[in-house]
């Protein structure tokens, strides 16, 4: 700070001066070495250098200045690498170069294997850079194998054998593991096989009373089956928080049986209805059929009895004798129809 001032003061005497040094205006020359000096201090970083040299971070001034050429930030580089050498991880700043080349974050890479290393966690540099780039937290991942996880489950819905539904809510506590975390599921997959095997366990109970009794019945049934194969986690417990007791499915099940049973009852009962109709309106067609064809022989009768008459098959006293039978079974069946006669 002191030489600078004296630069500045020292470059003010000679503005005032005017002074020229090889026909150059003094104070243009200046501005030129101070602009100059800044591009200088900026691509040879020797604070830096010195800076990582008295942290014993080893690294070449010349391998600093070419950062600058690759578009890297050597500040991050050398920050990353003195808290690495602080903790005692040996780390090349090559690698840690090439990470920031490929974006990834090296300041939360190399807080995630400082993090393990404390919590005795098995992580290497390959294993955190992956983690990183595949677009997990690393360091967060870390945190969260030192501090396991609750995540709440939404309600979950499931009938027992005697139809009860069942509403329930569980906590199931994870942690990360670090060796799927590349290529694991997620949290919704977690989620959606704790419900899957809550159903599976609500639905083989018998009565929803056992379940109410003993619902960590359910915890063990889901624990069982490993739901946390091929997922970033590890489920620790599986608690359930809460059950209540929603719709007897069982009895409104029977009851739309029972509709649908009285509804083809009715369907049923309407069509042969309709068949007794038919049928009647058949039976009245043919009767009307066979009305017809005795009125048809009824008119040849008198035909009959005339073509009688000329082959002298049928005589005057014959003709007479059944125009008195026919009069005789009218009049019975007029006293048939009438049997007290008629009162006026």
């Amino acid at each position: 700070m002191f030489g600078l001032n004296l630069y500045f003061h020292a470059l003010k005497y000679f503005s005032l001066l005017n002074i020229k040094i090889m026909g150059v205006p003094f104070i243009f020359l200046s501005v030129v070495i101070v602009i100059f000096f800044v591009l200088f201090l900026w691509f040879f970083p020797i604070g830096l250098w010195i800076t990582a040299k008295l942290s014993d971070v080893h690294i070449p001034l010349l391998d600093l200045v070419v950062m600058r050429f690759r578009r890297v930030n050597p500040n991050s580089i050398v920050d990353a690498m003195v808290v690495a050498t602080k903790a005692g991880i040996p780390l090349d700043h090559r690698l840690l170069e090439a990470h920031y080349m490929a974006g990834g974050n090296i300041n939360k890479v190399v807080r995630a294997l400082v993090s393990a290393d404390k919590a005795n966690i098995e992580l290497d540099f390959k294993a955190a850079t992956a983690i990183d780039l595949a677009g997990r937290d690393v360091f967060e991942a870390v945190q969260l194998s030192v501090n396991p996880k609750v995540i709440e489950s939404p309600p979950v819905t499931a009938v027992a054998k005697d139809g009860i539904q069942l509403i329930t809510r569980a906590r199931v506590t994870v942690r990360a593991n670090i060796k799927q975390l590349v290529g694991g599921a997620g949290e919704e997959t977690v989620l959606a096989r704790v419900g899957e095997g809550i159903v599976t366990s609500i639905g083989s109970a018998v009565s929803h009373k056992s379940v109410m009794e003993n619902p960590d019945s359910i915890s063990k049934v889901v624990l069982a089956k490993g739901l946390d194969s091929g997922t970033a986690f590890e489920i620790l417990s599986i608690d359930i928080a809460d059950i209540d007791i929603g719709k007897n499915i069982g009895a409104s099940l029977q009851m739309d049986q029972a509709n649908a049973d009285k509804n083809i009852a009715q369907a049923r009962a309407e069509e042969r209805r309709a068949m007794a109709i038919a049928l009647e309106q058949e039976m009245i067609a043919k009767a009307q059929e066979a009305r017809v064809k005795v009125i048809e022989n009824e008119a040849m009768i008198p035909q009959a009895i005339a073509e009688a008459f000329r082959n002298g098959n049928l005589g005057i006293m014959d003709y007479y004798k059944m125009q008195n039978i026919q009069a005789d079974t009218t009049m019975r069946t007029g006293i048939g129809k009438n049997p007290g006669g008629d009162k006026k």
